[in-house]
């Protein structure tokens, strides 16, 4: 055993998706702020998921095991999938074994579940961190176990839940409205006799919202006093980029990623999205109103759950996925548009939902549950 090994604090493990890496690396972060060194911290995710692509960058040492997860219908690539998760699950018993960590803090996603389990037969402290209104099925498998459940949403149903809501980047939660939007409207060139409608779809993107705004735009192409910015996701880009756009007085850009969400998240005056919660509590944050599409491709209608919350206080307003088209995104962003005083007042709501210190929060319920 090295001295690092010997050394470790935390497994932080899961991911798959951003909606799961994301806040575990907020997490993690918030470890190092709270005082461990960053060499204490060990990240472990699935080689499949896009945690091989951005933990890297981060420095945090990090582990990849190998498999995929099971999928919730009868299918033979199953028998492989269960093969992939007992050869994780042993690599994980072995990881346990071998880092000795203080905590194992589990976000979700399939190698959590081999990793909590790890934990478990090794009497390892296990902190679960469920992102979701609805538990994914790792989470919900491990909090049995877990000294405690922090979760993003009120009446989320995980044994010892402690309600923090859900980590996001530090540069979205350090967002200030009234301080942050001229500067970030200047540095997007939004004129300021324009509104600026601000559109995305998530990590990869949304096809059916992509194409709802590819057809509003024409519908606002004479418009002189709005801007939208449409990130298209690199998954759409190469297919929806050769696509006209309208020539007007609308000013109109299309991009594959954005760079500076915490700058678009101030500038924008309207949000039009999914429901993820990263994505909701990341609007919060910036207290930006938005027209919320949940996706209907989640387990457990979880995005929906997730929405229902920015809808009761009033920061939010719902587009049902089956109903959305370029006429119904222009029926539903109109009325905020020519309406400031409500648009101002959703904006206070989302602001007066936010949960800046979740990732501080978590790490803070993990330092009390790790053993000594």
């Amino acid at each position: 055993m090295t001295a690092s090994d010997a050394g470790t604090f935390a497994i932080v493990t899961g991911g798959g998706t951003a909606g799961h890496v994301l806040p575990a690396l907020a997490i993690a972060d918030a470890l190092r702020a709270a005082g461990h060194a960053q060499s204490t911290i060990h990240y472990v995710g699935a080689e499949r998921g896009i945690e091989a692509r951005l933990v890297p960058a981060t420095g945090y040492p990090m582990t990849l095991l190998p498999g995929r997860g099971i999928q919730r219908r009868l299918t033979p690539a199953n028998l492989g999938a269960a093969g992939g998760l007992v050869v994780a699950a042993l690599r994980a018993m072995g990881l346990v074994r071998r880092l000795r960590p203080a905590v194992v803090i589990a976000v979700g996603g399939y190698a959590s579940l081999a990793v909590g389990l790890a934990a478990v037969v090794q009497r390892v402290p296990i902190v679960v961190a469920e992102q979701n209104q609805v538990p994914g099925a790792a989470n919900r498998l491990l909090a049995r176990f877990a000294k405690a459940a922090a979760v993003s949403f009120e009446g989320t149903r995980l044994p010892r839940a402690v309600v923090t809501g859900n980590p996001i980047r530090a540069e979205i939660s350090a967002i200030d409205p009234d301080r942050d939007r001229a500067t970030s409207r200047a540095a997007f060139g939004v004129a300021p006799r324009r509104r600026m409608v601000l559109v995305f779809g998530g990590s990869l993107g949304s096809l059916r919202i992509n194409e709802a705004v590819l057809e509003a735009v024409f519908s606002w192409r004479d418009r002189s006093d709005l801007t939208v910015h449409h990130v298209v996701g690199r998954r759409d880009w190469d297919v929806l980029s050769g696509r006209p756009s309208p020539e007007g007085a609308l000013e109109y850009r299309m991009v594959p990623y954005e760079d500076d969400m915490a700058a678009a998240l101030a500038a924008a005056d309207v949000a039009v999205c999914r429901s993820g919660s990263s994505t909701c509590f990341e609007l919060a944050a910036a207290g930006l109103p938005a027209v919320l599409v949940p996706s209907p491709h989640v387990t457990a209608d979880q995005q929906t759950g997730n929405a229902r919350h920015l809808l009761s206080v009033g920061a939010a307003v719902l587009l049902r996925d089956e109903d959305l088209d370029g006429a119904a995104l222009v029926a539903a962003i109109d009325p905020l548009l020519e309406d400031p005083d409500r648009l101002a007042s959703m904006g206070a709501a989302a602001r007066s939902w936010a949960r800046p210190d979740a990732a501080a929060d978590i790490a803070r319920l993990a330092t009390a549950h790790a053993r000594g």
